[in-house]
């Protein structure tokens, strides 16, 4: 039972630009600070960024080069991301914040040269 759809993940080169969306249930989405994660190789999924019901975004460690913003009207959230570097490779997730048991497939995104 999948909660959320993410979609927008793409090979980049260094240096560019990716902007991952995400759509889910109004009843969950409209309700829950939501967040993005990832997961790179071999790694465990991290939080990337949370944004709260009313737009107030929160970074971790990715102000700057990170965007989080969510459209309450349409139950998306969308990350854009500049500046990639090849550290970014992972998969990305969204999910409310904290995150619930049910994760999305994620959408893939490298970065290479």
């Amino acid at each position: 039972q999948v909660r959320f759809v993410e979609s927008g993940g793409e090979s980049v080169q260094p240096g560019q630009s990716v902007t991952l969306s995400c759509v889910g249930p109004s009843d969950i989405f409209n309700a829950n600070e939501m967040a993005w994660y990832r997961q790179g190789p071999g790694e465990q999924r991290e939080l990337v960024a949370r944004i709260s019901v009313e737009g107030r975004p929160h970074y971790t460690r990715f102000s700057g080069r990170f965007t989080i913003r969510r459209d309450n009207a349409k139950n998306t959230m969308t990350l854009h991301m500049r500046g990639m570097h090849p550290v970014d490779t992972a998969v990305y997730y969204c999910n409310t914040f904290p995150a619930g048991t049910i994760w999305g497939q994620g959408t893939q995104v490298t970065v290479s040269s």
